[in-house]
């Protein structure tokens, strides 16, 4: 496979007169092929129109340096080399015309040259893969005019110190989020490490779905936590059972109101989704919200504004939403109950949370986790013995225990 370097003219950096001197100075572009493990056979020159000529002498001289390197110059116009949008959207334009062709090629994108603006603009093309390429680092070394290099993969899981960090993190989340239960369950394991690796890297609503008692709340504030954590949130996290909003008192606790917007409304209300702005906000039973609340809820994840009651003043919140229930939300919708818009918008990330009797294996560490809870909170040490340990799981396990 040939090698195809992609490097933005140093207006700097590469021009270092016309002379003879200018051979045993450092220029960037020109270093690139002077590298035998490194063979460039096709070189594209990306230079501004007022650098024509420069462009021109240093294509040349790369020719001389390597002549079965073929240089294609590529011309851009922006007005500001230092506006963001102008060269993003020009270097953008560059990579989805070229007819890239991984299978034949391995491209290499050259960021040592340029502004810093450029530089990142090419960062963001090929983190996005917009490029399908190898970042190449040059830099001077004392009397070696041509320098040195350094290829940077952004396929970080080929770097074994940062790989190896990534597989600690996302451990150390799984057994936060599963509150340092060991579990043994392998499809119960799977999800917890779906959930984290999801929690961490999307806003985008979650629904937490499984029996009265499942552990959903607990779930909510441990990605809660994990987030806050990882300096993926810096609001509070505010929680409601939308199971105990009922009428004028739904809409105002979770929207908030005006003074006199209701009878008994002395006073103006902040409402629940205002409070949980930058910060994460915690639906339990969500399918118990009436379809007014649902309408307005839809709007607040759709438009980040929501008006609050007796108002005629928007307001604006940033929030993630976790919605709980144990409710069938599919059949709420068929039966006029529950918006369906709504659910498509909150069962992007949807998780199902067994229930103990779903993973009996997760019964003894659940045991002696609540053994280790009870021992922390009443500083008292209680324990099984092992042989009554041993009936308690034996019973639990048989099909005379009434919860199964």
């Amino acid at each position: 496979m040939s090698n195809i370097m992609m490097s933005i003219l140093g207006a700097r950096l590469d021009h270092q007169g016309l002379g003879r001197k200018r051979w045993q100075r450092w220029r960037p572009s020109t270093s690139l092929v002077c590298f035998e493990e490194l063979p460039i056979s096709q070189f594209i020159l990306i230079y501004h129109e007022e650098e024509q000529e420069l462009a021109q002498l240093t294509s040349a001289d790369i020719t001389i340096l390597s002549p079965q390197t073929e240089v294609i110059l590529h011309r851009v116009n922006y007005e500001n080399p230092w506006d963001f949008e102008q060269v993003y959207s020009q270097l953008l334009d560059f990579a989805e015309h070229y007819s890239f062709d991984p299978e034949q090629h391995h491209y290499y994108v050259h960021i040592t040259t340029g502004t810093h603006v450029a530089q990142i603009c090419l960062f963001l093309l090929t983190e996005a893969n917009y490029i399908p390429a190898k970042l190449v680092q040059t830099s001077p070394v004392k009397k070696i005019p041509r320098g040195r290099y350094q290829i940077i993969d952004l396929d970080l899981s080929r770097y074994d110190q940062i790989a190896s960090r990534f597989a600690r993190e996302a451990h150390e989340g799984v057994a936060y989020l599963k509150g340092g239960i060991e579990t043994r369950n392998v499809a119960f394991n799977q999800l917890i490490a779906q959930l984290e690796h999801v929690s961490i890297r999307s806003a985008e609503p979650i629904l937490l779905t499984g029996v009265t008692g499942v552990g959903k709340t607990r779930l909510a504030k441990r990605i809660y936590q994990l987030k806050k954590q990882r300096g993926q949130i810096n609001g509070k996290l505010v929680e409601v059972n939308c199971a105990t909003l009922r009428g004028d008192h739904a809409m105002s606790a979770l929207f908030g109101h005006v003074k006199g917007a209701f009878t008994g409304a002395l006073q103006a209300r902040t409402g629940l989704l205002r409070e949980a702005n930058q910060g994460l906000l915690f639906l339990d039973e969500i399918g118990e919200l009436g379809l007014d609340e649902q309408a307005m809820l839809l709007r607040a994840l759709e438009e980040k504004v929501f008006t609050p009651f007796g108002s005629d003043k928007s307001v604006i919140s940033h929030f993630q939403l976790i919605a709980g229930t144990n409710r069938n939300l599919f059949q709420q919708v068929q039966a006029g109950q529950f918006r369906e818009d709504l659910l498509a918008r909150i069962n992007l990330w949807s998780y199902h949370l067994p229930s103990l009797r779903e993973r009996i294996e997760d019964l003894e560490p659940n045991i002696d986790y609540e053994l280790r809870q009870f021992t922390q909170k009443m500083q008292y040490k209680v324990s099984f013995n092992q042989a009554a340990k041993q009936a308690y799981l034996n019973f639990a396990h048989s099909q005379a225990a009434l919860w199964r």
